[in-house]
């Protein structure tokens, strides 16, 4: 029996998963992504993640997945998945000079600033297929440079997160396609960086790796991984992808026409082209366009943050010092939301915790509650988080569905939250399609073991592959009758965003104001 081991690198968690070739997992650990503080006293919204933490996060994950195994010989590949965005300086051997700053980290908002007013939103999408955020590589990079130059001036490479932890396991310095796209240095038609834009923003082409085809091998684990990892000496490492781009591959979404609805700390809509369409409508839509992971075909996807509001409601609303992390389990709180009805008791909730991706792309977006009365309860205002997510979803799927001139109907639903039952539901219910959740538990990390499958020639081609891992799933019907209900709910929730705008961003300025101070 063959394995593949798959590297998950979330925000949440680091997963090290062991699979065989028909897609099951034969073994598994994690630990947690541990989300830091850099200047808690001078700048507390500096977030980033500790790259030994990661390293060793991973390395100790590994090492457990492994040791269950009963002959750890049998593992034939490496690949590794996970966030975007976020990188780190390295020098020539490879040592890291500096943390990565998270996607959670805003403080590269004048270098977006300057990127819209001297390159411009167009251009740069025209080129890139992103939107000029502030959390994407180039941007940190700009910081660094102007904040940290002697840093910058010893750095070799920056290398994305995926890139980090396969330099320290094989020591290859690469990125792939989907990865390089988080730079908004890439040119999605070239497939390699693009000459005009390294010139505009200043950046030495020299720090950026070679892109390459998913699927590519890196190398080998060395001797000093293995030691690390219990992962064996010699066990070669393919090149993986961004996680949201791998989780089409078991969920059958790398199929033009099909839609892939990733539920996790993030939210995001996919849809597979065989072109790339980087047109002025598609930017305003606020959907990025991506070369796959597959070859010669491209993913179209809109993001929002999601399951981090329902993080936030339970670890501030939700406190019970008997329970182990000192919240009320999710089970109870699922108990309370089914006494609740569709509208929430007149409370809405406009989900911009952590700024506005699609079809919404405002950096200083903010959240807020409307509609709350006297009468309100704690699962009135849950039950509103969730329906302000759908309220989202459904958002984000019409602009693709407008934009890409195309209707979808089916979604198949993957990642951690889409476990929650009450939550797909009222999704289904809010769209008035069937809503089908894949049996595979986690498409992300499958979908890179998968690519190392490929890469390595354990199956013959994708479809051979999709074939032996799917899984079908249980299928959500929407009840018609809150269909209706929800239409005309959906046309308040519209009516948030625009009417919150302008104190939103009066209300974001004063906060990063004080967080200066």
């Amino acid at each position: 029996m063959d394995y593949l081991l798959a590297i998950d690198l979330g925000s949440t968690s680091l997963k090290v998963i062991v699979y065989d070739l028909d897609g099951n997992s034969i073994s598994s650990a994690s630990r947690p992504t541990e989300k830091k503080q850099q200047d808690p006293g001078k700048h507390p919204e500096w977030i980033i993640w500790d790259p030994d933490q990661i390293w060793y996060g991973v390395a100790d994950a590994a090492r457990e997945a492994v040791s269950r195994l009963d002959d750890s010989s049998l593992i034939r590949g490496v690949a590794v998945t996970g966030m975007g965005m976020d990188g780190v300086p390295v020098d020539r051997n490879g040592r890291h000079l500096y943390p990565f700053i998270s996607w959670h980290d805003p403080r590269t908002a004048p270098q977006a600033e300057w990127w819209a007013k001297n390159i411009g939103a167009e251009r740069t999408f025209a080129v890139t297929g992103f939107p000029a955020w502030a959390m994407t590589g180039v941007m940190r990079i700009m910081w660094m440079k102007e904040h940290e130059p002697s840093i910058m001036a010893q750095a070799d490479k920056w290398l994305l997160i995926e890139d980090f932890v396969n330099n320290k396991l094989c020591g290859a310095v690469a990125t792939d396609f989907t990865m390089a796209s988080c730079m908004l240095l890439f040119d999605q038609k070239k497939l390699d960086w693009s000459d005009e834009l390294i010139k505009a923003s200043g950046v030495d082409r020299n720090l950026l790796p070679k892109p390459r085809q998913s699927g590519t091998s890196l190398g080998k684990v060395t001797r000093e991984a293995s030691t690390l990892t219990g992962i064996p000496e010699g066990t070669p490492v393919v090149l993986g992808g961004q996680d949201h781009i791998c989780g089409t591959i078991p969920t059958g979404v790398y199929k033009p026409g099909t839609m892939l609805d990733v539920m996790g700390t993030w939210e995001n809509v996919i849809a597979s082209l065989k072109e790339p369409v980087l047109t002025p409508e598609i930017l305003n839509a606020g959907i990025c366009m991506q070369v796959h992971v597959v070859k010669n075909v491209y993913a179209a996807w809109g993001g929002s943050v999601a399951g981090e509001s329902l993080e936030w409601f339970r670890k501030q609303f939700a406190r019970d010092s008997s329970q182990k992390d000192g919240c009320i389990p999710w089970d109870g709180l699922m108990k309370e939301l089914e006494e609740t009805q569709p509208g929430s008791c007149g409370a809405m909730f406009l989900p911009h915790i952590s700024s506005a991706g699609c079809p919404v792309n405002d950096s200083r977006a903010m959240a807020g509650f409307t509609g709350l009365s006297n009468s309100a309860t704690r699962a009135n205002l849950l039950r509103a988080i969730m329906e302000g997510l759908n309220y989202q979803f459904l958002d984000m799927v019409n602009a693709l569905e407008i934009s890409l001139h195309c209707k979808f109907n089916s979604i198949t639903a993957t990642g951690g939250m889409a476990r929650n039952e009450f939550w797909i539901q009222n999704k289904a219910d809010m769209m008035g399609i069937p809503i089908e959740i894949s049996e595979v538990v986690d498409a992300s990390p499958l979908g890179v073991a998968v690519m190392a499958g490929l890469g390595l020639g354990l199956y013959k081609n994708m479809d051979v592959a999709y074939n032996k891992v799917k899984r079908p799933g249980r299928i959500y019907n929407p009840r018609m009758e809150l269909t209706e209900k929800y239409r005309e709910y959906y046309q308040i929730y519209k009516q948030l965003y625009p009417s919150l705008k302008s104190i939103s961003h009066r209300l974001f300025e004063i906060k990063a104001g004080e967080s200066h101070k």
